[in-house]
């Protein structure tokens, strides 16, 4: 098989967390993780939207930057974007295969008993790709949590934890203390952390262990004045730093939760500044105002009508749609919903049963899809007076809500709404 196909036979490795596999496959391809500084982002939202301004606004510095974020929308190559492109197929096959013969190296050595994940070799063939690149910095996402993801074997340069809330609990834990521990597992020493509006448990853990690890933490909302008015669903900012006032501008990104984001991007990058990176503030305003990040409050123009995209997958993600559509769409709209099962289905229908009118729910692409079937009897239990259709077949869902007004929204899970971008044909860069 090819080096395409052997990454898809690893997708059936599912989630595995820690750093042993990683670790041996960067040492075995020349530790690429280390070839330029690095910007890690953590958090359960916002750290994509964050990453995607850091990363305009560093190339708009003149500086090669990488970014790798997951999951893709269309096309894998959509996780390495270099100066915010995709990288080439032909450079990301050449990655996979250097990847998969260090892998085969490692398993006939005895040193590797295991295969690694989708995510472990992704990781590893965006770390050779940014190498081979010549990127003079990187903009690294986590995965999933902090401590284990495969992202944590870098030695950043400086690391952001944008939020904390309830997500992938099986994995990282039931409550906000624990989910919160293992976001500060990116936290290294002496390593400044840059961290956005966490709640006070959480923030609490954060703090701990910045102390252990004599990691300064910078709180970005202190000493910082934030002066913002909504403009057609998106915002008007005006940020004034203990060095520098930004705007006032237009914040590309949709959303009141974009403020924060933003927030915390500036202050991100202000940091990496006094570490030596080379970044303006006008470069710092652009990337605010033009950074481009897909499926995240998107409008598309059909020639169905229009649809607005959102990744909203968790519950925090549900209640930041359900702000926008109250502020811009009060009478609220049809809306498309397909999760997956391993979600708090209760707190994220709750929600979004809020603004749907009506609410059709689907089945997202993957064997994790939460059943639309069930989904159904949640809603009917909690919002009763709801109107509710169940099409399991994406295509069908959209018609219906189509069928009822010429703006519908398709929310849930970032694989439905990969999904339906492909369905209408429309390009990720």
């Amino acid at each position: 098989m090819d080096s395409r196909a052997w990454l898809a036979h690893l997708e059936q490795f599912g989630i595995k967390l820690g750093l042993d596999t990683i670790a041996a496959i960067a040492g075995a391809l020349g530790h690429p993780e280390r070839a330029c500084p690095v910007l890690h982002v953590a958090g359960t939202n916002g750290k994509g939207s964050v990453s995607a301004m850091v990363a305009h606004a560093l190339t708009s510095s003149g500086l090669v930057t990488a970014r790798y974020t997951s999951p893709h929308l269309v096309r894998l190559e959509e996780r390495f974007a270099v100066d915010g492109r995709p990288v080439p197929g032909a450079s990301l096959d050449t990655a996979l295969d250097q990847v998969r013969n260090a892998v085969g190296q490692l398993q006939s050595a005895g040193t590797l008993t295991v295969e690694p994940t989708f995510f472990e070799a992704t990781t590893a063939a965006g770390f050779v790709l940014f190498r081979e690149a010549g990127a003079d910095i990187a903009v690294v996402e986590v995965g999933l949590g902090g401590r284990h993801d495969a992202t944590n074997i870098v030695a950043p340069l400086v690391t952001a934890i944008t939020s904390v809330d309830f997500d992938h609990e099986a994995q990282l834990g039931t409550t906000l203390s624990s989910i919160a521990s293992e976001k500060a597992g990116t936290i290294k020493p002496g390593v400044p952390v840059v961290v956005g509006p966490l709640p006070e448990q959480a923030r609490a853990v954060v703090e701990t262990v910045a102390r252990e690890r004599a990691a300064p933490v910078v709180d970005a909302f202190d000493g910082v004045g934030v002066a913002a008015r909504p403009d057609h669903g998106r915002y008007q900012v005006t940020i004034t730093t203990p060095t520098r006032r930004y705007g006032p501008l237009r914040l590309a990104l949709a959303g009141r939760h974009q403020v924060d984001n933003a927030v915390v991007a500036v202050r991100l990058l202000e940091t990496a500044a006094e570490r030596g990176v080379r970044v303006t503030g006008d470069a710092i305003e652009r990337g605010l105002t033009d950074a481009r990040w897909r499926a995240r409050l998107e409008a598309l123009d059909t020639p169905r009508g229009q649809i607005l995209i959102d990744g909203a997958h968790n519950p925090a993600g549900a209640r930041a749609l359900t702000s926008y559509l109250q502020d811009v769409f009060p009478a609220g709209l049809p809306l498309v919903l397909g999760v997956m099962g391993d979600k708090a289905l209760d707190q994220m229908l709750a929600a979004l049963a809020q603004v749907a009118r009506p609410l059709v729910l689907t089945r997202a692409p993957g064997a994790r899809a939460a059943d639309p079937q069930q989904m159904a009897e949640i809603v009917r239990s909690i919002a009763p007076g709801i109107d509710v259709f169940v099409e399991p077949d994406v295509d069908a869902a959209l018609a219906r809500a189509w069928s009822h007004g010429p703006v519908i929204v398709v929310a849930g899970s970032l694989y439905l709404a990969g999904d339906v971008l492909a369905r209408l044909g429309a390009s990720v860069e």
